[in-house]
Protein backbone atom coordinates (compact mmCIF):
# COMPACT_ATOMS: atom_id res chain seq x y z
CA UNK A 1 0.00 0.00 0.00
CA UNK A 2 1.58 3.29 -1.14
CA UNK A 3 0.22 6.82 -1.48
CA UNK A 4 1.19 7.34 -5.12
CA UNK A 5 2.40 5.34 -8.09
CA UNK A 6 5.84 3.89 -7.28
CA UNK A 7 9.07 5.18 -8.80
CA UNK A 8 9.72 1.69 -10.14
CA UNK A 9 6.38 1.67 -11.93
CA UNK A 10 7.09 5.11 -13.39
CA UNK A 11 10.45 3.88 -14.67
CA UNK A 12 8.86 0.78 -16.19
CA UNK A 13 6.17 2.85 -17.87
CA UNK A 14 8.80 5.31 -19.16
CA UNK A 15 10.87 2.47 -20.61
CA UNK A 16 7.80 0.92 -22.18
CA UNK A 17 6.77 4.22 -23.73
CA UNK A 18 10.23 4.97 -25.13
CA UNK A 19 10.69 1.77 -27.13
CA UNK A 20 8.30 2.55 -29.91
CA UNK A 21 5.07 2.39 -27.87
CA UNK A 22 1.96 4.46 -28.51
CA UNK A 23 0.22 5.55 -25.29
CA UNK A 24 -2.36 8.29 -24.91
CA UNK A 25 -2.99 10.12 -21.62
CA UNK A 26 0.10 8.85 -19.75
CA UNK A 27 0.39 9.83 -16.08
CA UNK A 28 -3.31 10.77 -15.94
CA UNK A 29 -5.03 12.14 -12.85
CA UNK A 30 -8.76 11.57 -12.42
CA UNK A 31 -11.17 14.10 -10.94
CA UNK A 32 -13.28 13.44 -7.86
CA UNK A 33 -17.08 13.53 -7.84
CA UNK A 34 -19.26 12.23 -4.97
CA UNK A 35 -20.40 8.63 -5.30
CA UNK A 36 -24.18 8.07 -5.30
CA UNK A 37 -26.14 7.58 -2.05
CA UNK A 38 -27.51 4.25 -3.31
CA UNK A 39 -24.16 2.56 -3.90
CA UNK A 40 -24.41 -1.17 -3.05
CA UNK A 41 -24.39 -2.42 0.54
CA UNK A 42 -24.42 1.00 2.20
CA UNK A 43 -26.65 3.96 3.01
CA UNK A 44 -30.10 4.24 4.56
CA UNK A 45 -32.30 1.16 4.56
CA UNK A 46 -36.12 0.87 4.49
CA UNK A 47 -38.26 -2.02 5.54
CA UNK A 48 -39.04 -4.39 2.70
CA UNK A 49 -41.34 -2.57 0.30
CA UNK A 50 -41.57 -1.34 -3.28
CA UNK A 51 -42.72 2.24 -2.67
CA UNK A 52 -39.58 3.63 -0.99
CA UNK A 53 -38.46 6.60 -3.08
CA UNK A 54 -35.40 7.77 -1.13
CA UNK A 55 -32.25 6.36 -2.85
CA UNK A 56 -31.17 3.03 -1.34
CA UNK A 57 -29.52 -0.29 -2.18
CA UNK A 58 -30.60 -2.43 0.78
CA UNK A 59 -33.93 -3.51 2.26
CA UNK A 60 -34.49 -5.26 5.56
CA UNK A 61 -37.13 -7.14 7.47
CA UNK A 62 -37.74 -9.41 10.45
CA UNK A 63 -38.93 -12.99 9.95
CA UNK A 64 -40.61 -15.20 12.56
CA UNK A 65 -38.69 -18.42 13.04
CA UNK A 66 -42.06 -20.20 13.15
CA UNK A 67 -42.74 -19.08 9.56
CA UNK A 68 -39.93 -21.22 8.19
CA UNK A 69 -39.21 -23.91 10.83
CA UNK A 70 -42.01 -26.49 10.93
CA UNK A 71 -40.15 -29.31 12.67
CA UNK A 72 -36.73 -30.12 14.07
CA UNK A 73 -35.54 -30.93 10.54
CA UNK A 74 -38.46 -29.70 8.44
CA UNK A 75 -38.46 -26.26 6.85
CA UNK A 76 -40.59 -24.16 4.54
CA UNK A 77 -38.33 -21.50 3.08
CA UNK A 78 -41.02 -19.94 0.87
CA UNK A 79 -41.80 -16.98 3.20
CA UNK A 80 -38.12 -16.06 3.43
CA UNK A 81 -37.52 -16.66 -0.27
CA UNK A 82 -40.35 -14.26 -1.07
CA UNK A 83 -38.58 -11.50 0.86
CA UNK A 84 -35.21 -12.15 -0.76
CA UNK A 85 -36.78 -12.23 -4.21
CA UNK A 86 -38.83 -9.08 -3.62
CA UNK A 87 -35.74 -7.06 -2.71
CA UNK A 88 -33.69 -8.64 -5.50
CA UNK A 89 -36.37 -7.82 -8.07
CA UNK A 90 -35.70 -4.16 -7.29
CA UNK A 91 -31.94 -4.64 -7.55
CA UNK A 92 -31.45 -4.52 -3.77
CA UNK A 93 -29.68 -6.82 -1.35
CA UNK A 94 -31.51 -7.89 1.81
CA UNK A 95 -30.68 -7.54 5.52
CA UNK A 96 -32.32 -10.33 7.52
CA UNK A 97 -33.11 -11.02 11.16
CA UNK A 98 -35.10 -13.96 12.54
CA UNK A 99 -36.89 -13.64 15.88
CA UNK A 100 -38.79 -15.66 18.48
CA UNK A 101 -40.58 -12.96 20.46
CA UNK A 102 -42.11 -9.59 19.69
CA UNK A 103 -44.35 -7.67 22.09
CA UNK A 104 -47.87 -7.39 20.71
CA UNK A 105 -47.33 -9.89 17.89
CA UNK A 106 -47.87 -13.58 17.37
CA UNK A 107 -45.03 -15.63 18.81
CA UNK A 108 -42.18 -16.63 16.56
CA UNK A 109 -41.49 -19.81 18.54
CA UNK A 110 -42.09 -22.80 16.24
CA UNK A 111 -45.38 -24.55 16.94
CA UNK A 112 -43.80 -27.99 17.23
CA UNK A 113 -41.75 -26.80 20.22
CA UNK A 114 -44.77 -25.32 22.00
CA UNK A 115 -46.75 -28.49 21.39
CA UNK A 116 -43.84 -30.51 22.81
CA UNK A 117 -44.13 -28.59 26.09
CA UNK A 118 -41.52 -25.82 25.75
CA UNK A 119 -42.19 -23.50 28.73
CA UNK A 120 -43.43 -20.04 27.69
CA UNK A 121 -43.68 -16.97 29.94
CA UNK A 122 -46.47 -14.55 29.07
CA UNK A 123 -45.98 -11.06 30.45
CA UNK A 124 -46.51 -7.37 29.69
CA UNK A 125 -43.36 -5.79 28.30
CA UNK A 126 -43.05 -2.11 29.19
CA UNK A 127 -39.81 -1.58 27.25
CA UNK A 128 -41.69 -0.76 24.07
CA UNK A 129 -41.31 3.03 23.74
CA UNK A 130 -42.44 4.94 21.78
CA UNK A 131 -45.21 2.31 21.51
CA UNK A 132 -47.43 1.37 24.49
CA UNK A 133 -46.69 -1.72 26.63
CA UNK A 134 -47.64 -5.00 24.98
CA UNK A 135 -47.94 -8.70 25.78
CA UNK A 136 -44.74 -10.65 25.19
CA UNK A 137 -44.10 -14.40 25.21
CA UNK A 138 -40.63 -15.43 26.23
CA UNK A 139 -39.54 -19.06 25.79
CA UNK A 140 -37.31 -20.88 28.23
CA UNK A 141 -34.02 -20.34 26.43
CA UNK A 142 -32.31 -23.01 28.55
CA UNK A 143 -34.64 -25.78 27.36
CA UNK A 144 -32.54 -28.36 25.43
CA UNK A 145 -35.25 -28.77 22.79
CA UNK A 146 -35.17 -25.09 21.91
CA UNK A 147 -31.38 -25.02 21.95
CA UNK A 148 -31.16 -27.97 19.58
CA UNK A 149 -33.74 -26.39 17.29
CA UNK A 150 -31.85 -23.09 17.14
CA UNK A 151 -28.49 -24.63 16.25
CA UNK A 152 -30.11 -26.93 13.69
CA UNK A 153 -31.90 -23.97 12.12
CA UNK A 154 -28.69 -21.93 11.89
CA UNK A 155 -26.72 -24.75 10.26
CA UNK A 156 -29.52 -25.40 7.77
CA UNK A 157 -29.82 -21.68 7.03
CA UNK A 158 -26.10 -21.50 6.35
CA UNK A 159 -26.09 -24.48 4.01
CA UNK A 160 -28.84 -22.86 1.98
CA UNK A 161 -27.95 -19.15 2.06
CA UNK A 162 -24.28 -18.59 2.90
CA UNK A 163 -22.92 -16.55 0.00
CA UNK A 164 -26.34 -16.01 -1.59
CA UNK A 165 -25.96 -12.73 -3.55
CA UNK A 166 -29.46 -11.67 -2.48
CA UNK A 167 -28.41 -11.61 1.18
CA UNK A 168 -26.26 -8.59 2.00
CA UNK A 169 -26.00 -9.01 5.77
CA UNK A 170 -27.46 -11.39 8.33
CA UNK A 171 -28.15 -10.33 11.93
CA UNK A 172 -27.74 -13.01 14.58
CA UNK A 173 -31.21 -12.29 15.99
CA UNK A 174 -33.22 -15.21 17.44
CA UNK A 175 -32.53 -14.51 21.13
CA UNK A 176 -34.50 -12.01 23.20
CA UNK A 177 -37.17 -9.44 22.44
CA UNK A 178 -37.16 -8.54 18.72
CA UNK A 179 -34.12 -10.80 18.39
CA UNK A 180 -32.09 -8.06 20.09
CA UNK A 181 -30.32 -10.28 22.63
CA UNK A 182 -32.02 -8.90 25.74
CA UNK A 183 -35.30 -9.29 27.65
CA UNK A 184 -35.15 -6.00 29.49
CA UNK A 185 -36.59 -5.39 32.04
CA UNK A 186 -36.81 -9.15 32.74
CA UNK A 187 -33.09 -9.77 32.28
CA UNK A 188 -33.30 -12.96 34.32
CA UNK A 189 -35.29 -14.61 31.51
CA UNK A 190 -32.68 -13.97 28.83
CA UNK A 191 -30.47 -16.76 27.48
CA UNK A 192 -27.45 -17.72 29.54
CA UNK A 193 -23.94 -17.21 28.23
CA UNK A 194 -23.83 -20.95 27.52
CA UNK A 195 -26.80 -20.69 25.18
CA UNK A 196 -25.47 -17.49 23.61
CA UNK A 197 -22.17 -19.24 22.90
CA UNK A 198 -23.96 -22.19 21.29
CA UNK A 199 -25.80 -19.83 18.97
CA UNK A 200 -22.67 -17.86 18.07
CA UNK A 201 -20.68 -21.05 17.47
CA UNK A 202 -23.39 -22.26 15.10
CA UNK A 203 -23.42 -18.98 13.14
CA UNK A 204 -19.65 -18.94 12.78
CA UNK A 205 -19.60 -22.52 11.58
CA UNK A 206 -22.50 -22.06 9.16
CA UNK A 207 -21.54 -18.74 7.54
CA UNK A 208 -18.15 -18.25 5.95
CA UNK A 209 -19.12 -15.80 3.18
CA UNK A 210 -22.16 -13.75 4.20
CA UNK A 211 -21.29 -11.08 6.76
CA UNK A 212 -22.84 -11.44 10.22
CA UNK A 213 -23.91 -8.67 12.60
CA UNK A 214 -24.41 -9.00 16.37
CA UNK A 215 -26.49 -6.62 18.48
CA UNK A 216 -24.10 -6.08 21.39
CA UNK A 217 -20.31 -5.73 21.47
CA UNK A 218 -19.12 -7.88 24.37
CA UNK A 219 -15.72 -8.71 25.80
CA UNK A 220 -14.68 -11.54 28.12
CA UNK A 221 -15.73 -9.59 31.24
CA UNK A 222 -19.20 -8.58 30.06
CA UNK A 223 -21.78 -9.28 32.75
CA UNK A 224 -24.69 -10.19 30.44
CA UNK A 225 -23.33 -11.26 27.08
CA UNK A 226 -20.91 -13.95 26.01
CA UNK A 227 -17.61 -12.74 24.58
CA UNK A 228 -17.84 -11.98 20.86
CA UNK A 229 -14.84 -9.66 20.57
CA UNK A 230 -12.73 -12.13 18.59
CA UNK A 231 -15.49 -13.55 16.46
CA UNK A 232 -16.08 -12.68 12.81
CA UNK A 233 -19.12 -10.56 13.66
CA UNK A 234 -19.87 -6.93 13.04
CA UNK A 235 -22.28 -4.97 15.24
CA UNK A 236 -25.67 -3.26 15.13
CA UNK A 237 -26.34 0.05 16.90
CA UNK A 238 -30.12 0.14 17.32
CA UNK A 239 -30.19 3.62 18.90
CA UNK A 240 -28.10 5.57 16.40
CA UNK A 241 -28.12 9.35 16.95
CA UNK A 242 -29.73 8.82 20.35
CA UNK A 243 -27.48 6.63 22.47
CA UNK A 244 -24.37 6.12 20.34
CA UNK A 245 -21.47 8.36 21.35
CA UNK A 246 -19.64 7.60 24.60
CA UNK A 247 -20.41 10.11 27.37
CA UNK A 248 -18.68 8.62 30.40
CA UNK A 249 -21.84 8.81 32.50
CA UNK A 250 -22.52 5.61 34.50
CA UNK A 251 -26.21 5.80 33.63
CA UNK A 252 -25.28 5.74 29.92
CA UNK A 253 -22.91 2.79 30.06
CA UNK A 254 -25.18 0.98 27.57
CA UNK A 255 -24.43 3.48 24.80
CA UNK A 256 -23.00 1.83 21.71
CA UNK A 257 -19.54 3.41 21.60
CA UNK A 258 -19.16 2.77 25.32
CA UNK A 259 -19.79 -0.93 24.70
CA UNK A 260 -17.32 -0.93 21.80
CA UNK A 261 -14.68 0.55 24.08
CA UNK A 262 -15.39 -1.83 26.93
CA UNK A 263 -15.18 -4.84 24.60
CA UNK A 264 -11.96 -3.56 23.05
CA UNK A 265 -13.39 -3.60 19.51
CA UNK A 266 -13.32 0.06 18.46
CA UNK A 267 -11.23 -0.91 15.40
CA UNK A 268 -13.22 -3.98 14.45
CA UNK A 269 -15.02 -2.04 11.72
CA UNK A 270 -11.90 -2.43 9.59
CA UNK A 271 -12.78 -6.08 8.99
CA UNK A 272 -16.41 -6.46 10.11
CA UNK A 273 -19.42 -4.29 9.17
CA UNK A 274 -21.21 -1.89 11.46
CA UNK A 275 -24.92 -1.39 10.83
CA UNK A 276 -27.80 -0.15 12.90
CA UNK A 277 -31.01 1.79 13.11
CA UNK A 278 -31.68 5.47 13.55
CA UNK A 279 -33.66 5.83 16.77
CA UNK A 280 -37.39 6.32 15.98
CA UNK A 281 -37.61 9.38 18.22
CA UNK A 282 -35.44 11.35 15.75
CA UNK A 283 -36.78 9.99 12.45
CA UNK A 284 -38.65 13.16 11.56
CA UNK A 285 -36.08 15.72 12.63
CA UNK A 286 -32.55 14.27 12.61
CA UNK A 287 -31.64 16.34 9.56
CA UNK A 288 -33.41 19.52 10.56
CA UNK A 289 -31.32 22.62 11.17
CA UNK A 290 -30.73 22.44 14.08
CA UNK A 291 -31.05 18.67 14.51
CA UNK A 292 -33.26 17.20 17.21
CA UNK A 293 -30.62 14.61 18.13
CA UNK A 294 -29.60 14.79 21.79
CA UNK A 295 -26.57 16.94 22.53
CA UNK A 296 -23.41 15.13 21.47
CA UNK A 297 -25.35 12.52 19.49
CA UNK A 298 -25.55 14.33 16.13
CA UNK A 299 -25.26 12.26 12.98
CA UNK A 300 -21.66 13.17 12.10
CA UNK A 301 -20.32 12.44 15.59
CA UNK A 302 -22.13 9.10 15.67
CA UNK A 303 -20.78 8.18 12.25
CA UNK A 304 -17.26 9.10 13.30
CA UNK A 305 -17.48 6.93 16.41
CA UNK A 306 -19.05 3.87 14.74
CA UNK A 307 -17.88 3.85 11.08
CA UNK A 308 -21.34 2.59 10.18
CA UNK A 309 -22.00 1.38 6.63
CA UNK A 310 -25.80 1.20 6.72
CA UNK A 311 -28.65 2.31 8.93
CA UNK A 312 -32.31 1.37 8.96
CA UNK A 313 -34.02 4.74 8.89
CA UNK A 314 -37.74 4.82 8.19
CA UNK A 315 -37.71 8.58 8.72
CA UNK A 316 -36.34 9.27 5.23
CA UNK A 317 -38.63 6.77 3.51
CA UNK A 318 -42.02 7.98 4.75
CA UNK A 319 -42.12 11.31 2.93
CA UNK A 320 -41.68 13.24 6.16
CA UNK A 321 -38.36 14.83 5.16
CA UNK A 322 -38.46 17.46 2.42
CA UNK A 323 -36.40 20.32 1.01
CA UNK A 324 -33.07 21.16 2.62
CA UNK A 325 -33.51 18.48 5.29
CA UNK A 326 -33.85 15.84 2.59
CA UNK A 327 -30.75 17.17 0.85
CA UNK A 328 -28.84 16.80 4.11
CA UNK A 329 -30.19 13.26 4.48
CA UNK A 330 -28.93 12.36 0.99
CA UNK A 331 -25.49 13.72 1.87
CA UNK A 332 -25.56 11.72 5.11
CA UNK A 333 -26.36 8.55 3.18
CA UNK A 334 -23.38 9.24 0.94
CA UNK A 335 -21.11 9.54 3.98
CA UNK A 336 -22.06 6.13 5.33
CA UNK A 337 -19.66 3.29 4.60
CA UNK A 338 -17.10 3.23 1.82
CA UNK A 339 -16.37 5.68 -0.99
CA UNK A 340 -13.73 4.55 -3.47
CA UNK A 341 -11.93 7.12 -5.64
CA UNK A 342 -9.42 6.38 -8.40
CA UNK A 343 -6.99 9.29 -8.18
CA UNK A 344 -4.88 8.42 -11.22
CA UNK A 345 -4.52 5.83 -13.95
CA UNK A 346 -1.29 5.41 -15.90
CA UNK A 347 -1.52 3.49 -19.17
CA UNK A 348 1.27 2.33 -21.44
CA UNK A 349 1.34 -0.18 -24.30
CA UNK A 350 4.20 -2.28 -25.62
CA UNK A 351 3.39 -4.41 -28.64
CA UNK A 352 0.37 -6.45 -27.56
CA UNK A 353 0.33 -5.72 -23.82
CA UNK A 354 -1.27 -2.77 -22.04
CA UNK A 355 0.34 -1.90 -18.71
CA UNK A 356 -2.12 -0.39 -16.24
CA UNK A 357 -1.21 1.25 -12.93
CA UNK A 358 -4.01 2.77 -10.87
CA UNK A 359 -4.05 4.52 -7.52
CA UNK A 360 -7.21 3.93 -5.47
CA UNK A 361 -8.17 5.56 -2.19
CA UNK A 362 -11.11 5.16 0.21
CA UNK A 363 -12.55 8.55 1.12
CA UNK A 364 -15.36 7.01 3.19
CA UNK A 365 -15.52 5.86 6.82
CA UNK A 366 -15.47 2.08 6.31
CA UNK A 367 -14.20 -0.55 3.87
CA UNK A 368 -16.23 -2.45 1.33
CA UNK A 369 -16.71 -5.83 3.03
CA UNK A 370 -16.92 -8.19 0.04
CA UNK A 371 -14.39 -8.90 -2.69
CA UNK A 372 -16.69 -8.49 -5.65
CA UNK A 373 -15.13 -9.05 -9.11
CA UNK A 374 -13.12 -6.13 -10.48
CA UNK A 375 -12.66 -6.06 -14.26
CA UNK A 376 -11.21 -3.86 -16.97
CA UNK A 377 -12.77 -3.32 -20.37
CA UNK A 378 -11.86 -1.86 -23.75
CA UNK A 379 -14.42 0.40 -25.44
CA UNK A 380 -13.85 1.05 -29.13
CA UNK A 381 -14.46 4.32 -30.97
CA UNK A 382 -17.97 3.18 -31.88
CA UNK A 383 -18.95 2.71 -28.23
CA UNK A 384 -18.79 -1.10 -28.22
CA UNK A 385 -17.21 -3.00 -25.34
CA UNK A 386 -14.93 -5.28 -27.33
CA UNK A 387 -12.86 -7.00 -24.64
CA UNK A 388 -12.77 -7.44 -20.86
CA UNK A 389 -10.14 -8.66 -18.44
CA UNK A 390 -10.79 -10.04 -14.95
CA UNK A 391 -8.30 -8.86 -12.31
CA UNK A 392 -7.35 -10.24 -8.89
CA UNK A 393 -7.76 -6.87 -7.15
CA UNK A 394 -9.36 -7.00 -3.71
CA UNK A 395 -11.76 -4.28 -2.63
CA UNK A 396 -11.58 -5.23 1.06
CA UNK A 397 -7.96 -4.10 1.22
CA UNK A 398 -8.78 -0.45 0.48
CA UNK A 399 -9.09 1.03 3.95
CA UNK A 400 -10.13 4.59 4.81
CA UNK A 401 -7.64 6.82 6.54
CA UNK A 402 -4.68 4.84 5.19
CA UNK A 403 -2.35 5.28 2.20
CA UNK A 404 -3.77 4.62 -1.22
CA UNK A 405 -3.58 1.21 -2.89
CA UNK A 406 -1.73 0.64 -6.15
CA UNK A 407 -3.49 -1.69 -8.59
CA UNK A 408 -1.40 -3.00 -11.47
CA UNK A 409 -2.38 -5.17 -14.41
CA UNK A 410 -0.99 -6.29 -17.76
CA UNK A 411 -3.77 -6.73 -20.30
CA UNK A 412 -3.04 -8.82 -23.42
CA UNK A 413 -4.34 -7.12 -26.55
CA UNK A 414 -3.85 -9.80 -29.21
CA UNK A 415 -7.61 -10.15 -29.69
CA UNK A 416 -8.19 -6.40 -29.89
CA UNK A 417 -8.61 -4.73 -33.29
CA UNK A 418 -6.25 -1.83 -34.16
CA UNK A 419 -7.49 1.63 -33.30
CA UNK A 420 -8.20 3.95 -30.40
CA UNK A 421 -9.88 2.54 -27.29
CA UNK A 422 -11.00 3.77 -23.89
CA UNK A 423 -9.97 1.72 -20.88
CA UNK A 424 -12.86 1.19 -18.45
CA UNK A 425 -13.15 -0.20 -14.92
CA UNK A 426 -16.13 -1.95 -13.30
CA UNK A 427 -17.01 -3.68 -10.04
CA UNK A 428 -19.88 -6.00 -10.91
CA UNK A 429 -22.64 -6.82 -8.45
CA UNK A 430 -23.22 -10.59 -8.10
CA UNK A 431 -26.94 -9.89 -7.78
CA UNK A 432 -28.31 -10.23 -11.35
CA UNK A 433 -30.29 -6.97 -11.23
CA UNK A 434 -28.01 -5.28 -8.72
CA UNK A 435 -26.30 -2.02 -9.60
CA UNK A 436 -22.51 -2.12 -9.92
CA UNK A 437 -20.38 -0.34 -7.35
CA UNK A 438 -19.71 3.18 -8.55
CA UNK A 439 -16.50 5.10 -7.93
CA UNK A 440 -16.30 8.67 -6.68
CA UNK A 441 -15.05 9.94 -10.03
CA UNK A 442 -16.32 12.46 -12.57
CA UNK A 443 -15.85 9.94 -15.38
CA UNK A 444 -17.99 7.26 -13.73
CA UNK A 445 -20.65 6.25 -16.29
CA UNK A 446 -19.29 8.85 -18.72
CA UNK A 447 -18.97 6.51 -21.69
CA UNK A 448 -20.73 3.32 -20.58
CA UNK A 449 -23.23 2.88 -17.71
CA UNK A 450 -21.72 1.05 -14.76
CA UNK A 451 -18.15 1.62 -15.93
CA UNK A 452 -15.50 4.16 -14.89
CA UNK A 453 -13.49 5.63 -17.77
CA UNK A 454 -9.76 5.55 -16.95
CA UNK A 455 -8.13 6.84 -20.10
CA UNK A 456 -7.42 6.31 -23.81
CA UNK A 457 -4.94 3.99 -25.47
CA UNK A 458 -4.28 3.05 -29.09
CA UNK A 459 -3.23 -0.26 -30.54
Amino acid sequence: MIPLISNLTRIVLWIVMTVGVLAADPDRSLSYAPAPPDNPLKGFVPYLRADATFPHSLEWDYTRLSDVMLGSDRFDWAPFEAKLDAAASRGHQFVARFYLEWPGRKTGVPTFLIEAGLPMRTWTNTNTQPHPPAVDQTPDYEDPRLRAALTNFIHTLGKRYDGDPRLGFLELGLLGTWGEWHNYPRNEWFASKTVQTEVMDAFEAAFKKTRLVARYPAGPDDAKHADNSRRAFGYHDDSFAWATVHTGKPSESWFFETLLRKAGVTEKWRTQPIGGEVRPEVWKCLFDEPSCAPKGQDFDRCLESTHASWLCNEGVFRGQIQGAARDRAVQAAQRLGYELHVTRADLAMNQDVLAVAMTVTNTGVAPFYYDWPVELGALDAGGTLTQTWMTDWRLTKIQPGTPSVLWEFHAPLTALKPGSHRLLLRVSNPLPKGAPLKFANRTQDEHLPGWLTLGIFAR
